[in-house]
């Protein structure tokens, strides 16, 4: 099985899933734009050979590049988990005659307005919306939907250009803010409880899913430098409030004729009660979360996708063993990291249960907080109870404190 990876080595999740594909018996193909002295040993050693390309994201030149270099060698598959690269696999794939995902099957899974437009055909759930270009459209929709609004990017990724608007100053304020991009999308704001539902699938089957859930909202956490992000993956799903989420997800990735490889999907909990659709992606998630399904079930999903996308199964008991939480801190203050605070009566009172302790080292300069999705550093916990594991949760997000000075 050879297996063209693009970006192998960034974002930070890109190593351990590359590793992975090497485990389960692929010849690794890499294709990125740093240089290779730059990637790691372990990476290196994943991979059969390495293309370094300077302008990765110039995606018909960097095909023809791919498929120059790969002349004379079979390609079996064409992955990338990075968002922006998605419609790169895609071409490549097409370039090489390769399986799988074709540039006309990505977009929806890119463009969120094609996405809900494909879905709001197979009758899920969803918020009212429009693509806007202008300053114009973006006032008509605000006058079609009612506040509250939210806007954001077409193709964007977590939370990145996004903004909410309960009323028109804060609308006029966001999309002053916006500016540099072409285009967005503006659907009416739903009031909730936010949630993933994240799958491994092969050949169209769901071979593993999660549900974690976002305490407070991502967007919450994005706009306010105090908040300590926690995701918690959930061990029971079958619960009636979370399994409303898994039946909205396995119906949006049949009505989006997904096959092989990692989902992430958002959904909320309205304050009715029902599971409305938010977003998907073809890709696992970011943030850490697939360590902390790691965590949640005593296993290796980098692993299990690439077993799952080579060889069509997932060997690996995937059972939720745990209900699993991570937090992230950021510090207080400003400058260089200055001391822990909490943290040692903290790890006293929860012992075993405490999994990741990775923090920004003293003396490093503090993270910029905007743009760093684990901040100054992340926390894992585990327990089979649900309730402890989201109270040691808010321990560590209340308790303790990194301070910078």
């Amino acid at each position: 099985m050879n297996v063209l990876m693009i970006s192998p080595g960034y974002p930070a999740e890109m190593p351990h899933f590359t590793r992975g594909l090497a485990e389960v018996g692929a010849r690794v193909y890499g294709v990125g734009d740093q240089a290779r002295e730059a990637l790691t040993p372990e990476l290196k050693k994943s991979m059969h050979a390495y293309l370094a390309v300077q302008h990765l994201w110039d995606e018909d030149a960097t095909a023809q590049k791919i498929k120059e270099w790969c002349k004379g060698q079979s390609i079996d598959r064409v992955e990338c988990l990075w968002e922006p690269g998605m419609i790169l696999a895609a071409k490549v794939r097409a370039s090489l005659g390769v399986p799988g995902m074709t540039v006309a099957q990505t977009v929806p899974f890119r463009d969120k307005v094609e996405m809900k437009r494909v879905l709001e055909g197979a009758g899920v759930r969803m918020p009212r919306h429009a693509r806007v270009r202008s300053q114009k459209e973006c006032w008509d929709a605000a006058e079609r939907f009612g506040y509250p609004l939210i806007i954001k990017p077409v193709s964007g990724a977590g939370s990145a250009d996004t903004y909410p608007a309960r009323e028109a100053a804060e609308l006029e304020a966001a999309l002053k803010k916006m500016g540099h991009l072409t285009e967005a999308t503006v659907e009416e704001f739903v009031e909730g409880e936010e949630h993933t539902f994240d799958t491994v699938c092969a050949n169209g089957k769901i071979l593993f899913e999660n549900i974690a859930w976002y305490r407070p909202t991502p967007l919450v956490a994005k706009l306010n430098e105090w908040v300590s992000a926690q995701s918690t993956c959930l061990r029971d799903i079958e619960r009636p409030d979370i399994a409303i989420g898994r039946d909205l997800g396995r119906k949006v990735l049949t009505a989006l004729g997904f096959q092989s490889g990692f989902t992430h999907m958002e959904w909320f909990r309205n304050k009715k009660g029902e599971a409305v659709f938010g977003e998907i992606g073809a890709r696992p998630p970011g943030a850490r979360l697939v360590h902390l399904m790691n965590y949640a079930c005593d296993v290796d999903l980098f692993r299990g996708w690439a077993e799952a996308v080579c060889w069509g199964k997932l060997s690996q008991d995937v059972s939720k063993k745990y209900n699993c939480g991570v937090i992230f801190k950021r510090a207080v203050g400003q400058g260089r990291i200055q001391r822990y605070e909490g943290l040692d009566r903290l790890l006293e009172r929860y012992g075993d249960a405490v999994k990741v302790v990775d923090l920004n080292a003293i003396g490093s300069p503090r993270r910029d907080w905007k743009n760093s999705a684990i901040g100054d550093g992340w926390i894992v916990v585990r327990h089979a109870d649900r309730e402890i594991a989201l109270a040691m949760g808010d321990a560590f997000a209340s308790e303790f404190c990194i301070v910078a000075g």
